[in-house]
């Protein structure tokens, strides 16, 4: 299944929520930010992009 997991960087203050909420590992803090870096692993459970207290990230099928 092809995933694509959009992060705003201008909207994500690195609070660690993605990381903390992702089943499998997806996210990472790079630079402050958030970083999608195990994308092969995403279950597109949406649990990022529904607690993300930023609104974002956005995952797409």
């Amino acid at each position: 299944m092809m995933v694509e997991i959009k992060i705003d960087l201008e909207k994500c203050t690195g609070c660690g929520t993605c990381i903390d909420v992702c089943p499998v590992g997806v996210f990472e803090l790079r630079e402050g930010k958030s970083a999608a870096v195990n994308i092969n692993e995403c279950l597109v459970c949406r649990s990022c992009e529904a607690q993300c207290p930023e609104n974002a990230i956005e995952v797409i099928e």
